[in-house]
């Protein structure tokens, strides 16, 4: 089977106003499947108190829904591209509206976390459908760019914007309501996909969908991005070791199996070509540096400079401005010039940001932090953004539900890493910096000394500004990693080149 996709025949339409249609349905299910990692963040408490979990119940209501939503999204890519992808989207959206009606009406911990992890099933349905669909929809290349662009900062902005919906519906309604809002848009797939959607089948003869590969895929991503977790949350810790270590052998079991399959669920000689495994790499790198620095504004914004959940959400979303114009502009430049200078530069203005938020300190006034958020961010999401066409373009058509799927796992997989690695250095530079003197819980994390005296809570949010700028110059080293692998790699590698 070729890996090159050849170039649109002069024949061949553009992509018209029903294409463009169909992309704005896909995204609104896209961007509630986003907002779903994080709509948890105020409701938590409202349903602490009523259903009463438990604290490690309390863990797995949070994380649950990205455990199940990456451990099988190589699963559904590769079945869309047997079963089609447009009827695994509306499987997945109507996966998807069940069992957000099922989180909404939960009566017990217990059923909150099922309708959690259904909920992870059918986000692990519509995302690489999505994004393959767009492959399907688009297939001149400076279309798509601008189709990925979108999916890019829809993806990116649905992070943003879950804490505030959370809060804003909180204001009103009781907290399963922050589920209930997934419904019109799930309705709306449902009523307009199959009139808008190709069936968007992959090869004529796929091959049989091998069960043991998906059951090795799962044991692979779970425990490997549970143990990441855990060492994010508790440091190094014999459990969280083993669970990585198992998932690493079962990860090696896997691609080993795909190397004999004669129709594999992971297309090893796709992820050799540079400009696929090139565009996953970079990816990886981008989504450790967002996720695991996007921990520390967080904290920064309410623990340091004191603002309430609601008013740091919203302080929080100022960043995507920049995104919002530098994306588009990074295609359009990228049209002109090769892409890999243009993500190259990309990741040095993000390195650059980070850069100056680790000069940082007490005084550094609000406007400052926001700015060099918004340069990163601006210069993070730009990169990714031609990395996930790069990618896409680069995959067969009949395989983009699988090329989605590894490149998202990937864009998972480096946000557990970059949670872990950055936070560990933020614990390192935290703990260093508080006086020996402080009491044990303060020396420890920044939420422990809050309720400490006065001058033992200013060394507290002195040494987490330190920590953040730890974390800042960790995050920009990533970035300058990124750089030299962009150029190195993806140099003029175009899709289908």
């Amino acid at each position: 089977m070729t890996l090159t996709t050849p170039p649109r025949a002069a024949g061949e339409p553009l992509a018209g106003r029903r294409e463009w249609t169909a992309l704005a349905v896909l995204m609104l299910p896209l961007l509630l499947v986003s907002m779903d990692v994080s709509v948890l963040y105020f409701a938590l408490p409202a349903i602490a108190a009523e259903l009463r979990p438990g604290a490690t119940a309390q863990l797995w209501i949070l994380d649950v829904y990205g455990f199940v939503l990456a451990g099988l999204l190589i699963t559904m890519g590769a079945l869309a591209d047997r079963i089609g992808r447009r009827r695994l989207l509306l499987a997945g959206a109507a996966l998807f509206g069940l069992a957000s009606c099922a989180a909404a009406l939960a009566d017990s911990p217990g059923t909150l976390i099922a309708a959690r992890a259904l909920l992870g099933v059918g986000g692990a349905c519509l995302m690489p459908a999505t994004l393959a669909m767009i492959r399907t929809l688009f297939r001149d290349e400076a279309q798509r760019a601008k189709a990925v662009t979108t999916w890019t900062a829809v993806m990116a902005g649905g992070i943003s914007l879950g804490p505030i919906l959370s809060g804003a519906l909180l204001e009103h309604f009781w907290w399963g309501s922050v589920f209930l809002v997934n419904l019109p848009a799930m309705a709306l797939l449902l009523l307009l996909g199959p009139a808008l959607l190709p069936a968007g089948r992959g090869a004529p003869a796929p091959g049989r969908f091998d069960g043991g590969s998906a059951l090795l895929s799962l044991g692979a991503v779970l425990p490997t991005v549970y143990g990441v977790k855990e060492f994010a949350k508790d440091g190094w810790s014999t459990g969280a070791a083993l669970a990585v270590a198992a998932g690493l052998c079962v990860g090696a079991v896997f691609l080993r199996r795909q190397a004999r399959l004669a129709h594999p669920m992971v297309d090893l000689a796709l992820l050799r070509l540079p400009a696929y495994g090139g565009s996953v790499l970079v990816n990886l790198l981008a989504m450790a540096a967002t996720v695991g620095f996007a921990v520390f504004t967080t904290q920064y914004l309410q623990s340091v400079l004191g603002q309430s959940p609601f008013e740091a959400a919203l302080w929080s979303v100022v960043p995507t401005v920049g995104v919002m114009a530098a994306a588009p502009a990074a295609a359009m430049l990228a049209r002109r010039i090769d892409r890999a200078y243009v993500m190259a530069g990309g990741f040095l203005v993000a390195a650059a940001c980070f850069g100056w938020l680790a000069l940082i300190d007490l005084g550094t006034p609000l406007w400052v932090v926001l700015t060099a958020s918004a340069g990163y961010a601006a210069g993070l999401v730009s990169a990714m953004t031609l990395g996930n066409e790069l990618a896409l373009g680069a995959a067969p058509v009949e395989r983009a539900g699988a090329a989605a799927a590894v490149l998202e796992s990937g864009q998972e997989l480096g946000g557990a890493l970059g949670m872990a690695v950055l936070g560990s250095v933020g614990t390192a530079v935290y703990t260093a910096a508080m006086p020996a003197s402080a009491p044990a819980a303060a020396r420890e994390t920044l939420g422990g000394a809050l309720s400490a005296p006065a001058p033992v809570l200013a060394a507290a949010r002195a040494a987490f500004t330190e920590a953040m700028g730890g974390a800042a110059v960790g995050a920009g080293t990533l970035m300058l990693v990124a750089a030299v692998c962009s150029y190195g790699l993806l140099r003029t590698r175009r899709p289908g080149a």
